[in-house]
Formats: C-alpha cells, sequence, structure tokens
C-alpha cells in the first residue's frame, strides 16, 4: 500500500487536528511523487457564525493558515479561491449535512488523469478519519458556542469532576440592564429577545475586540473577563477600552431603537480587578463553571452602585491603579458585604455617562 494510504489507515485516526492532518497528508503526497502546489481542507461547523473552517496548505513552506467561513458562503469557497491562485485544481466532497468536509489540492501543473485518480482514491480512504475530526470540530464549536472558549477547553480536557477549578487574575466586567423586568413585562416576548440578543452583541462584541472572554450569560447580565497574559496594565486597559465601546455602541443602538418608537435600554457596568476562582459546581449529576471570590463579590456589588450614582460605567480603584488612563474620581463607598470602602471613579467623558 502507497505510504499516504498507509498512513491514512494507520495513523490519521489520532491526528490532534484538522491543520496537522492537512500538513502531514500533503506532506506524504509530496513525498509520493504528485507535484502539488498546495491544499485545502474545510470542515463544516454548528455555530451561530462560522458556518465552517478552511485550512490552507502551501506546500513550499508547510505552512498553514485557517480562514472562517460565514452564513452564505458555500462549503469549501475559501479553499477554491485560495488554491485558484496557486495553480489547477482536484477537489473532492465527503459526506453531506453538518459532518461534511472538503479536501481540495492544487498542481504545480495540471493533474494527469492517474494523479487525478490517485488524490480521488486518498479521498476515499480519507473519508473514515476526517469524519473523527469533523465531529471533533463540531463538538468544539457547539461548546463553545454556549460555554465559552475557556470553559469548552476545561471540558474537553476532561475537567468534570466537582470543586476544581484554577485562579484567573484579570480585569473583571460585570454589567446588566436596568428595570429590564419592568419592560420584560409590558413588552411582547420576541421583541424582548431581539432587544436581549442586541444589548448582549454589544457587550461579547466590545470583550472579544479588545482581547477578553464572556464568562456568563446571567439573565440580562454579562460576566466577563480579561486575564493578565502580560501585564496587569494590559488587562486593565483593555477592560477599559471595551466599556468604552460598550457605552458607544450602547448609545448608537438607544438613537436606533428612538427611531423605531422603542424605548431606550439603561445598563450599567463595572469593572474590578483582581484574583477569582473559576471553577466546577454544582449538583452530582449537573455542573456549572462558576466564577466565584471576593473580586467577583465586589464587580457585583459596584455594578449596583451604578443606578445610585446616576452612572452607567463605575470603575475601582484597583482598576484605576494600573492605569494611566484619565479618570474621574466619584469617592469611597460603602458596598454590601465588602469589609473595607472602595475607591470609585467613572470614565471622564460625561457626555452619555447617566444612567436612568
Amino acid at each position: 500500500m502507497p505510504a499516504p494510504l498507509a498512513w491514512l489507515v494507520d495513523d490519521a485516526g489520532t491526528s490532534p487536528s484538522p491543520e496537522r492532518f492537512l500538513a502531514d497528508l500533503g506532506g506524504y503526497l509530496l513525498a509520493a511523487g504528485l507535484p502539488l502546489a498546495g491544499g485545502a481542507l474545510t470542515l463544516a461547523a454548528p455555530h451561530p457564525i462560522i458556518t465552517q473552517h478552511t485550512w490552507l496548505w502551501r506546500a513550499e513552506t508547510g505552512a498553514v493558515t485557517e480562514a472562517l467561513g460565514f452564513a452564505g458562503t458555500a462549503l469549501g469557497q475559501a479553499g477554491r479561491d485560495w488554491l485558484g491562485d496557486l495553480g489547477p485544481s482536484c477537489e473532492e466532497t465527503i459526506g453531506t449535512g453538518p459532518g461534511s468536509s472538503v479536501l481540495a489540492w492544487a498542481g504545480t501543473r495540471p493533474f494527469s488523469a492517474p494523479e487525478t485518480d490517485s488524490l480521488r482514491q486518498v479521498t476515499r480512504f480519507a473519508a473514515a478519519p476526517l469524519a473523527a475530526l469533523a465531529a471533533r470540530a463540531a463538538l468544539s464549536a457547539l461548546l463553545e458556542a454556549y460555554l465559552g472558549r475557556r470553559s469548552a477547553a476545561r471540558v474537553q480536557a476532561g475537567a468534570l469532576s466537582r470543586s476544581t477549578g484554577e485562579t484567573i487574575r484579570a480585569a473583571l466586567l460585570c454589567a446588566d440592564l436596568r428595570d429590564f423586568t419592568a419592560l420584560s413585562e409590558a413588552t411582547e416576548p420576541t421583541v424582548i429577545i431581539a432587544a436581549l440578543d442586541a444589548w448582549f452583541d454589544r457587550v461579547a462584541g466590545a470583550v472579544h475586540a479588545f482581547g477578553g472572554e464572556v464568562l456568563k450569560f446571567m439573565g440580562d447580565g454579562v460576566l466577563a473577563i480579561f486575564p493578565v497574559t502580560g501585564t496587569p496594565t494590559e488587562a486593565c486597559e483593555a477592560a477599559l477600552r471595551a466599556v468604552t465601546a460598550i457605552r458607544a455602541g450602547m448609545a448608537h443602538l438607544d438613537a436606533t431603537r428612538a427611531n423605531q418608537g422603542l424605548p431606550p435600554l439603561p445598563f450599567g457596568a463595572a469593572l474590578h480587578f483582581g484574583d477569582m476562582l473559576w471553577g466546577n459546581i454544582g449538583a452530582a449529576d449537573r455542573l456549572d463553571f462558576t466564577a466565584i471570590g471576593p473580586a467577583v463579590n465586589l464587580v457585583s456589588r459596584l455594578e449596583g452602585l451604578c443606578k445610585p450614582l446616576g452612572r452607567n460605567v463605575l470603575i475601582s480603584g484597583a482598576v484605576a491603579a494600573e492605569t494611566s488612563m484619565p479618570l474621574l474620581a466619584l469617592g469611597d463607598y460603602e458596598l454590601r458585604g465588602i469589609a473595607e470602602p472602595c475607591a470609585v471613579l467613572t470614565l471622564t467623558d460625561a457626555g452619555t455617562q447617566t444612567a436612568v
């Protein structure tokens, strides 16, 4: 059996990732004498936004890059476009529906009939390991959509025991909508869901844009973190930029809602910096990843101070101590359940600060 087929039968099923699978298979095909310029592997993804992942392999360098496909994009289109610039191509689709994939190759010259037959045979042998890769990729996409990157990774790594977790040093963001219960009781459910989606889009979009991660949605509230991967200053300033973007996004959304005859969506958001425990808590057969610790308690209490102070963004002294960004001091405040008074600040631009 030729080496590429032997590898597909014996070892490809244990490939750790689609990226590695494509690079290894391309290397075996090159060694077998096929005139490859590059290859592309596309896997369908059951995700609310991303519908497919494509990995692009360049034979000259061995480098693999990833491209994302979104709703309305034909399966494998990114691979076709990229390979079309490299040379003549040969493509095969494997399976249908959520587990489908596309494996394609570009040649340094047009493929001969025997070479095309060889590539098609490779595709047939690749079907089984690609089905396993597609299943793992689908599980990853579903877990990330519902749990977030950090929790999804822990679940896939087998962290399923109660009372286990990790301590994370991070800037924390806690935000929720004001008077949303009253609005819900007076508004059609479909309109409420649309409002929640628009709110969460602004928050999660800003958090992700500045390197943070949404840990939990809680009713109309959000808990997000900006972990310290470099310096505390970098984490805190990323959180400050994100909350500034949230404020701007909500101002734009309120203007749009006003033009539609809808009420505004007032909100409160708070930032704090400290350590939190992110871990498994729950019943013996039903677990949840939950954030606990003094830093989580403080940021939640601080967010509750937004309405009494008439501000939609409040920042703790712990965050202020890590940044040179200009902030407006509001004084020290007692927070329920917190032993020491908290220095409270806000963003300096008061033009859109008022919380209803």
